[in-house]
């Protein structure tokens, strides 16, 4: 260890001549350490809010999914799910078709998504998890069935166990317009209700109704398409080499997504939403580095007549710059740590007894408190960047140091 780092250290953590020259100290380290710690905190629940939205979604959204590259459905779906099938690691892959409808119910009516499945769609997802009103089921030896998401069910007025059947209307794909006969341009379809789904996402419990896939064909006039063909891998099965796999058999005809690609929309908003928070949280991170500025500005001042002694002791002027140089960085140093501490702290404590809550009335929240999930990449990003921050005031601090040097030696000559 040489002699400045030693001087910088005693600087660090000896007593002060002047008492505001103290309180200034402490006050810079507080705002390193606070606001170091913030910036790990508010990372950290960004992480855990976009583990749980792409949780909730991942209960329904397919592992895989296969899309046609142009145009709306996969001609031929057969041939392609044999495809698919056939690969390694496939626990499941079938046919879906989904389009838009009306719904009618009663004296009711809204537009609304339909997802034709089969009957064992509930064997690839967490669907039976989900219904909170009756059960899954699309047919059984007296009728077919539909499941409905919560959005439609309060708006259409309908639920399980209605001896009412829910009509379905889709319009035609082809022929012609009958002015004089409007009604013969829709497919109709009618159906009993046999469940109620809520996944807490807007995007599925607003307007998604599943019916069974022979239904779906018959309304939209699908005999052999498919709008997706949807995947579930075995357990360990590798999903990156699977897709690539895949996509190298299918060609560029088809489009093949995993489920981060399939929500790309909602996870890339989650991320801007992250990195904004973080260049805010660096922008006060930078404010509070100007206090650090000025207790070493003071520090400087304080020390007058040292810096002195070491100058005729032999020092040169640059082993005497580094030496404020070292305790900027040391200052940035001890900060960093007890900010990284803190925060990493705040969010163990945050995950298991969840101090800081959502609201009062959380009845209808899916969690309670803020969910935190701690990366080490953002306990690396908050380092570097206080390590960058210490960066700028070292080198303010050796202007500084190398201009009093400068003015010292002219009040020296005359």
């Amino acid at each position: 260890m040489n002699y400045q780092l030693k001087i910088a250290l005693r600087y660090l953590v000896s007593k002060k001549a002047h008492h505001a020259v103290n309180i200034i100290s402490i006050i810079s380290l507080l705002g390193v350490v606070v606001t170091t710690a913030a910036l790990i905190a508010v990372l950290s629940v960004f992480n855990g809010f976009r583990g749980l939205i792409m949780g909730k979604l991942a209960q329904l959204d397919p592992q895989v999914a296969v899309t046609a590259s142009a145009g709306k459905a996969i001609e031929q779906a057969d041939s392609v799910l044999r495809v698919v099938t056939a690969m390694p690691g496939v626990a499941a892959a079938v046919p879906v078709i989904e389009e838009h409808a009306l719904a009618v119910f009663a004296d009711y009516q809204m537009p609304v998504r339909l997802k034709g499945v089969p009957d064992h769609y509930n064997r690839l997802n967490a669907m039976d998890s989900l219904m909170v009103d009756g059960d899954w089921c699309l047919h059984d030896q007296v009728s077919a069935y539909a499941v409905v998401g919560v959005g439609p069910a309060m708006q259409l007025h309908v639920h399980p166990g209605y001896l009412l059947m829910l009509n379905l209307y889709a319009p035609k794909r082809q022929g012609r317009v009958n002015l004089a006969n409007p009604m013969g341009a829709f497919v109709a379809d009618s159906l009993f209700v046999s469940g109620v789904f809520q996944l807490q996402q807007n995007a599925y419990d607003a307007d998604l109704i599943y019916v069974p896939i022979d239904k779906a064909r018959h309304l939209f006039d699908y005999p052999t398409q498919a709008t997706q063909i949807e995947v579930a891998l075995q357990p360990g099965a590798d999903e990156a080499q699977f897709m690539a796999q895949l996509r190298q058999r299918l060609g560029q005809s088809y489009v093949v997504k995993n489920r981060l690609m399939q929500q790309a929309a909602a996870y890339r908003l989650v991320n801007v939403e992250k990195w904004m928070a973080f260049l805010l949280m660096a922008f006060i991170l930078l404010i509070a580095t100007f206090n650090v500025i000025s207790t070493l500005s003071l520090l400087i001042i304080e020390k007058d007549e040292s810096i002195g002694i070491l100058r005729s002791l032999g020092a040169s002027d640059q082993q005497i710059t580094r030496i404020f140089v070292i305790e900027g960085w040391l200052i940035a140093l001890v900060g960093a740590v007890l900010g990284v501490t803190t925060g990493l702290l705040l969010c163990v404590g945050q995950q298991h007894y969840g101090w800081f809550k959502l609201g009062v009335d959380t009845q209808s929240l899916v969690v309670h408190a803020y969910p935190v999930v701690v990366q080490w990449t953002d306990v690396l990003l908050a380092f570097a960047l206080v390590a960058a921050i210490g960066l700028l005031t070292a080198l303010v601090t050796s202007l500084t140091m190398r201009r009093r040097l400068r003015a010292g030696d002219t009040t020296h000559r005359d």
